[in-house]
């Protein structure tokens, strides 16, 4: 017995349901734009805010206790953990997952210990996964929550802690290659710097880019077929993080030419934290021909941290998925739930009404967003705007500026201002 185990598996009753643990627009099956909308979708549940966080924030102790949660044997806690982590997926019949290896299994009292309780941890959840028919969307090792990673991991000033960051990434990716993951998130939580005054920014970022490459190198080596992602987070808990946003991490990735290997899992409160919508993140990752995969989530505009709350804004996420949909959708990439419940929601069934929730929230923008796509008066309108680039022989054609300076001074009539009609779009999203 787990705490979900007395619970049904949660269904699609439509718009009308009055049942709180029923879905009233996620009906997995329902085909959208050529495919299931679980196809679209590929909603994953994150292991780490799910069955690892207790409550506890800086001014107070745990408040969200599981029968996991201390004991004088860590593997067996893990071991139920797992047993949980699998019921609460049945419960919401989500067809993927994904962890940190120290969510999974427990640090030893050694590096090879701990190394060895990830791999024994893998193949149990091997056997879960195949009992189940549940996928991996992806794995990610935890370089961040033990005090050797202080001061970073990949960028570290002490080499020792690079080459044990190497080995821990190493048997994170060896896992998440065997357990058949789409994909593997480099996760960089404390990758930044908190002053110049110690800190040699060169160096770092050389150092980052060199844990990187290694990781492409031996991704290449064990063929594990899916992409490296890496998630943008700005400010915390680092003052200046090396991978603030969509944009500084490509111009990282250009500089150490890796682009076509590594891709972004973008999360709509770290675009918030960067000064960005998730829209913008996305459009620039799309841009640029690195979306990976999205952490769906939300922060507080009132408060300047991560706080990392399910999605209840449709209006909002309707247009950041109408941009995944522009772009050809997510591929190897899913919508991952890195999301808790808040400190006072204590019971087990509080973290099943939060997911209900946020499924419900994403199928439902999706529908929209797909409604908008298929419609096409915003495509009609940017291309519109846009028309006179289409034209052969527009001014800015020539092959030099001097060319088309020219040919701008020889046109006797100047160019007339024309309107972005900002206000009619806003109005065709707001009457979905």
């Amino acid at each position: 017995m787990t705490l979900f185990s007395d619970l049904p598996t949660v269904r699609y009753e439509g718009e009308g349901s009055t049942n709180p643990l029923a879905y009233r627009f996620y009906d997995p099956d329902k085909i959208v734009l050529g495919k299931p909308l679980k196809e679209h979708l590929r909603l994953t549940v994150c292991y780490w805010h799910s069955f690892v966080m207790n409550g506890t924030d800086p001014f107070g102790a745990p408040t969200i206790i599981r029968p996991w949660m201390g004991g004088n044997d860590p593997m067996a806690a893990a071991r139920a953990k797992a047993d949980a982590a699998f019921d609460l997926f049945r419960v919401l019949d989500v067809p993927l997952y994904s962890f940190h290896d120290r969510d999974v299994a427990p640090e030893g009292a050694t590096l090879a210990e701990t190394l060895k309780n990830t791999r024994t941890m893998g193949d149990y959840l091997a056997e879960k996964q195949q009992a189940t028919g549940l996928k991996l969307l992806w794995g990610t090792a935890n370089l961040f929550s033990h005090p050797r990673f202080m001061a970073g991991a990949a960028t570290n000033p002490d080499p020792d802690v690079f080459a044990w960051s190497a080995a821990t990434v190493k048997t994170a990716l060896d896992v998440t290659h065997a357990l058949g993951g789409a994909n593997y998130v480099m996760w960089g939580g404390r990758e930044g710097y908190e002053t110049l005054l110690n800190t040699d920014l060169k160096r770092e970022l050389d150092q980052m880019g060199r844990f990187l490459s290694l990781v492409v190198d031996y991704k290449h080596k064990i063929g594990f077929s899916g992409p490296i992602l890496i998630e943008p987070k700005p400010k915390e808990p680092t003052k200046h993080q090396y991978d603030f946003d969509a944009a500084t991490v490509y111009g990282f990735l250009k500089h150490f030419g890796l682009e076509k290997d590594v891709k972004l899992n973008l999360e709509e409160n770290h675009a918030l934290l960067a000064g960005h919508t998730f829209e913008h993140e996305i459009a620039v990752a799309q841009a640029f021909g690195i979306l990976g995969s999205l952490d769906i989530n939300r922060g507080d505009p009132l408060l300047g941290w991560d706080t990392d709350q399910f999605p209840n804004d449709v209006p909002q996420l309707t247009l950041a998925l109408y941009e995944v949909i522009k772009g050809g959708g997510l591929t190897t990439g899913g919508l991952n739930f890195d999301a808790k419940i808040r400190r006072q929601s204590i019971e087990p069934d509080d973290l099943v009404h939060a997911h209900v929730g946020g499924i419900d929230v994403c199928a439902k923008a999706f529908l929209q967003a797909a409604k908008l796509f298929e419609e096409g008066r915003l495509t009609a309108q940017m291309r519109e705007r846009y028309a006179g680039w289409d034209k052969p022989d527009h001014a800015a054609s020539g092959a030099t500026l001097e060319d088309i300076a020219a040919a701008a001074e020889s046109r006797a009539v100047s160019p007339r201002p024309r309107s972005g009609r900002q206000e009619m779009l806003e109005n065709v999203v707001s009457r979905l």
